[in-house]
């Protein structure tokens, strides 16, 4: 079993900056993908950000060159530097893990999904 820990989300000004963290912990063989999601009141849950294990990164075009993601992989921990908030940022961000983990199958791994709890960031005046 795995378990996510998210924390840095709260109330900040329009052009604010927050700085989000994930942290993993359980039984992880490794962890091949990291990502940001969000999702505002009444819309659906988007992707903002991910990175792969050999640091890859994608974003979702609304935060290109305001948010960074990054990960210590020592520390089974994802971050996302959120610069330049605006009200539209608005939302519960959730993290998601993709990790190989210990199994009862014949391989005796298996890769497996997991969400953080989320958390709020509201970005107004």
């Amino acid at each position: 079993q795995v378990q996510l820990v998210e924390s840095g989300g709260g109330l900040v000004q329009p052009g604010g900056s927050l700085r989000l963290s994930c942290a993993a912990s359980g039984s992880i063989f490794s962890i091949y993908a990291m990502g940001w999601y969000r999702q505002a009141p009444g819309k659906q849950r988007e992707l903002v950000a991910a990175i792969t294990s050999g640091g890859s990164t994608n974003y979702a075009d609304s935060v290109k060159g305001r948010f960074t993601i990054s990960r210590d992989n020592a520390k089974n921990t994802v971050y996302l530097q959120m610069n330049s908030l605006k009200p539209e940022d608005t939302a519960v961000y959730y993290c998601k893990v993709g990790v190989l983990e210990p199994s009862s199958s014949v391989a005796g791994t298996k890769t497996s999904d997991y969400w953080g709890q989320g958390t709020q960031v509201t970005v107004s005046s």
